[in-house]
């Protein structure tokens, strides 16, 4: 069974990628987002397409587009916004976390 994730949400331009993503790579529009321990700041954000939700898995959706996040990842990213941008720098997804008390300057990584 699956459980509403309201307080961790994708952005419309990142439910827009994460689809064109799945498409190329003939998956579903499934993006999993973990916490992992790690990064220059203590914990780092992971993320990949999956196939289906975990029965434990919190799940929000955006236009279509599932983001999972483990129980014991909501903890740490409660009241986040997964969005992605591109900039003269690159495209890549950015995790907005209300949670973090600092971040690295490529913001993959966090502390609490």
């Amino acid at each position: 069974m699956t459980n509403t994730a309201s307080s961790v949400t994708l952005s419309t331009s990142a439910a827009a990628r994460i689809a064109a993503i799945a498409v190329r790579q003939a998956k579903p529009a499934i993006l999993r987002l973990s916490v992992e321990g790690g990064g220059c700041s203590g914990f780092q954000y992971r993320f990949g397409l999956a196939d289906a939700p975990e029965a434990d898995d919190l799940v929000s959706e955006t236009d279509g587009v599932q983001l999972l996040v483990d129980p014991v990842s909501i903890d740490l990213i409660a009241g986040a916004q997964v969005d992605y941008v591109e900039s003269l720098g690159g495209s890549a997804f950015r995790v907005t976390n209300p949670i973090a008390a600092s971040g690295c300057g490529c913001g993959s990584s966090f502390s609490v």
